[in-house]
């Protein structure tokens, strides 16, 4: 997975060990682009508002950042991450890659074809959404698979940057975030070498994959997220444990 940025602070155990503190930091909210159709009205108006809104904030960095800036995807840059966007949607037949090691030669060609189209159509598709007989068309598993795909994908077009800084999450937005991470945490986490728990600053907890020692990383559900996706590199988190322990989880392969 890819890494970048400072945003982790490493806690070694002590006797006492202070309480965690939140993330924070400024954002800005996602704008719609201008000139709308009334496909795309009509669209949106069937999609989910969380998912809607990571998407608008998506497609609106990547137009800002051009097709060949950097991401956190590897050496993706910013085409080959709108190419990815777009290919999931609209040939789920051919996202199998995604998980699957057998199939990501063919994934990977289908969106080779979709990163050769004009950057401006890659980005008016992910506005416009999925077409109307897609699965992601259906409100219920927009927000659900959608949801935070967007998310993390805004993130890794922003914190690529050099200048970037934590979004303001909504609390009923953490709270979403939080409860999809406590639903995959235990797959997020299974490649993870050590014991893993994620913690919130209220106490509650997700446990990742289960072993000792135990690395425990306390943050807010957003920032929880990109570190459970492999974001370890640029999460705004606090990590307790032994200082070798943390060091393998923060270099784990974590995410799916």
């Amino acid at each position: 997975m890819p890494r970048g940025g400072r945003g982790r602070r490493v806690r070694t155990p002590d006797p006492a060990p202070p309480a965690p503190r939140a993330a924070g930091g400024t954002g800005d909210a996602p704008r719609a682009p201008a000139g709308r159709t009334g496909r795309y009205r009509r669209t949106l108006a069937v999609m989910s508002t969380h998912a809607k809104r990571e998407r608008l904030l998506l497609a609106d960095l990547l137009e800002a950042a051009g097709p060949d800036a950097p991401t956190l995807c590897g050496d993706w840059r910013t085409l080959d991450l709108a190419a990815h966007v777009v290919m999931r949607e609209r040939r789920p037949d051919a996202a199998g890659g995604i998980l699957l090691t057998a199939l990501k030669e063919r994934t990977e060609r289908i969106r080779s074809e979709f990163a050769a189209k004009p950057y401006g159509e890659l980005l008016t598709l992910i506005r416009t959404g999925p077409p109307r007989m897609s699965p992601y068309a259906i409100k219920q598993i927009d927000e659900a698979a959608n949801t935070v795909e967007f998310f993390v994908h805004a993130e890794d077009v922003r914190r690529a940057q050099p200048d970037w800084t934590p979004r303001d999450l909504d609390p009923v937005f953490e709270n979403v975030l939080w409860a999809r991470l406590e639903k995959a945490a235990r797959l997020l986490g299974r490649r993870s070498p050590v014991g893993l728990v994620l913690r919130r600053p209220d106490g509650r907890t997700a446990v990742a994959h289960r072993g000792a020692p135990v690395v425990t990383v306390t943050g807010q559900p957003g920032e929880l997220t990109l570190f459970a996706f492999g974001r370890q590199a640029v999460a705004r988190v606090d990590l307790e444990g032994d200082k070798d322990t943390i060091a393998q989880v923060t270099e784990a392969r974590l995410g799916f």
